[in-house]
């Protein structure tokens, strides 16, 4: 039998090689180029970073913008927020390998995909001295590993990655009963330490009916990104011509040209966007769409932006 393509299944040795191309990707950090131990940080509050220590009384020479005008109003004195910076924030991976993302018609597998941006950024999040841990997850198992600034804990992030795809030439399992994105999203609550930078890598097509609570409880103390993976073909179908996908029970074929059909598959998309732009904007949630066609290294890059940050 022959090895599978690396755009349906993505191996651990190649996971592992991307550590070099995480080298040449420049990982967040609003901290002082001097600073060995910069991490990926964002927030809307606990930037520059910083992590609140404590109040104590103004002092001359103190910044009047860590001014703390409750603690001020209150006790009729100048009292300033003391912060210290952040050595070791945790980061946190949710890769979602679920049956949905066993699928490309251009590119990889968008499983692939999410495997190579979560090894990126566990690369990346190492490299930078901080903590790095995840939940990799599918229809019938999920696994942990605790943020911990260890090679070690890196690479076992990466061998559940690459052990959790589904392999070409299997059907994936039967999903189990409960929502596994919401199930791995309530153990990421009970992992995750306050502070946490984390990210949800997933195509988001079967959002349950606790996924918008979940995300705005790990929001709130918290500084979570989701990564949606899209295949260009569940945006917008080809003009005409018949086609098959894979289903559960065989291939499903349909006809692009079809009207009526069209106009079906097009309210199911604009309404699964409103859910989903709806779910991520009442939760604050950062939210991007990264596609099966283009390289992972690209993806990051751009995500990352202007000043390496991620939006």
């Amino acid at each position: 039998m022959s090895a599978p393509s690396e755009a349906t299944h993505v191996t651990l040795s190649d996971l592992v090689r991307l550590q070099a191309d995480a080298r040449a990707l420049r990982l967040p950090s609003v901290k002082p180029a001097r600073s060995r131990q910069a991490g990926l940080k964002q927030s809307r509050q606990r930037g520059r970073g910083m992590t609140f220590a404590e109040v104590r009384p103004y002092q001359p020479g103190d910044d009047i913008r860590s001014i703390d005008w409750r603690v001020t109003a209150r006790r009729q004195s100048p009292h300033t927020k003391i912060y210290e910076e952040e050595r070791e924030r945790p980061v946190l991976l949710v890769a979602d390998l679920g049956p949905t993302l066993f699928f490309a018609s251009t590119g990889a597998y968008k499983q692939v995909r999410c495997a190579q941006l979560s090894a990126l950024l566990a690369w990346l999040a190492l490299r930078a001295g901080d903590q790095v841990g995840g939940l990799v997850f599918n229809e019938t198992t999920l696994e942990v590993v605790r943020p911990a600034r260890r090679k070690k804990s890196v690479l076992r992030l990466l061998d559940h990655l690459a052990r959790q795809q589904h392999q070409p030439g299997s059907a994936p399992a039967n999903a189990t009963p409960a929502n596994r994105l919401d199930v791995a999203l309530a153990e990421a609550r009970r992992v995750a330490h306050t502070g946490s930078r984390i990210f949800v890598i997933s195509d988001f097509m079967t959002p349950g009916e606790n996924t918008r609570n979940l995300l705005g409880q790990l929001g709130r103390h918290n500084t979570v990104t989701a990564i949606r993976i899209q295949d260009p073909l569940e945006k917008q179908l080809p003009e005409k011509g018949r086609y098959a996908v894979a289903g559960p029970d065989g291939p499903l074929w349909f006809d692009a040209g079809n009207p009526v059909f069209r106009e079906a598959w097009q309210q199911k998309v604009d309404s699964h966007e409103q859910q989903l732009n709806e779910c991520f904007r009442t939760t604050g949630v950062g939210f991007t769409t990264v596609v099966t066609g283009e390289a992972p290294t690209e993806s990051l890059r751009r995500l990352l932006g202007p000043g390496g940050r991620i939006p």
